[in-house]
């Protein structure tokens, strides 16, 4: 089962090697972990993908939970979510055909091209996993130099934040 956690986390130096390490130890893998700066400078928000089961979710909840420098914790999979996953992608395409060719898929997946050289062309694509990985076998046969990706980001839908929702369920709940 694959498991979306949220974790906002105080934005102090070391943050992150120790919440990955403290993960690696543990023997838990990250497919997908993704760190930025909230609107408070003072904060950062991470968000992890993993698979296991529930109980292998939980423990890395209480895991987190435990780190003096985080400062909430969410299981947001199981709620209603948006998630997207941000990729630039360098591909060979010369003048004519090529640079069409990849103009056309970037305008199908909703990307655009964000740099063009004389040998190649730069995609920006951003939308979910599956997304991302279709246009990555569209663009293959036309030849990938460079590919990056952000990994996955994900924010519960509606007003309340991963924080607030948290807060709110601990006050009713006591």
């Amino acid at each position: 089962m694959r498991h979306v956690l949220s974790a906002t986390v105080q934005n102090v130096p070391g943050v992150l090697a120790h919440i990955s390490g403290m993960l690696a130890s543990r023997g838990y893998n990250i497919d997908s972990l993704a760190v930025g700066e909230t609107d408070d400078p003072d904060f950062s928000r991470m968000t992890f993908v993993l698979r296991g089961d529930n109980r292998v979710q939980e423990q890395v909840r209480r895991q987190l939970e435990k780190i003096v420098t985080v400062v909430s914790v969410d299981d947001i999979s199981s709620r209603n979510y948006v998630e997207r996953d941000l990729m630039l992608v360098k591909v060979s395409a010369t003048a004519g055909q090529d640079r069409s060719n990849v103009r056309e898929l970037a305008g199908i997946f909703r990307g655009r091209v964000v740099d063009v050289a004389a040998d190649s062309v730069i995609v920006e694509i951003s939308g979910t996993e599956k997304k991302i990985e279709a246009f990555i076998d569209m663009i293959r046969p036309l030849g990938i130099i460079e590919l990056v990706r952000t990994g996955r980001i994900a924010m519960v839908r509606g007003s309340n934040s991963s924080c607030e929702q948290n807060n709110t369920e601990s006050v009713s709940n006591n």
